[in-house]
């Protein structure tokens, strides 16, 4: 006699990857707040010279790509976090007397967060395509 077997298979527990990136994140928008608030003087030399407004858009774009990798069920609450935080950002360095905070700094902030979320978007509806076309 074959034993039962069970109609659920078992799988060992598995570490999300959005479990390694979750620390990854919370690093980054502390050392993007850190740097924004640091006196430009004190800041290390640009490698690449680029616009400001470019820098901003890449900057935000690269936070919220991680932070959707790192929380994908709330796709929407990154982006609305991250865009306050680009907006508290430029609020404080208005408050510090050596750094200007600057309205086009945030819509290059919130370019970069669209941006993001447009690509990760994009990327659900070819995995779901993807998916759909491996079940028929």
């Amino acid at each position: 006699m074959q034993p039962r077997r069970s109609p659920i298979p078992v799988q060992p527990p598995s570490l999300h990857l959005n479990q390694l990136y979750r620390p990854i994140f919370w690093l980054a928008c502390l050392a993007v707040g850190a740097l924004s608030l640091t006196p430009v003087q004190n800041l290390p030399h640009q490698v690449f010279d680029i616009w400001d407004k470019a820098q901003h858009a890449a900057g935000f774009a690269v936070l919220a790509f991680v932070g959707m990798l790192a929380y994908p069920r709330v796709l929407i609450g990154v982006t609305l976090g991250l865009l306050g935080y680009g907006a508290a950002i430029e609020l404080a360095q208005s408050a510090t007397g050596w750094r200007f905070g600057d309205i086009q700094d945030w819509l290059a902030d919130a370019i970069g967060v669209f941006t993001a979320l447009a690509l990760r978007t994009s990327w659900r509806v070819l995995e779901r395509r993807e998916t759909d076309r491996d079940a028929q």
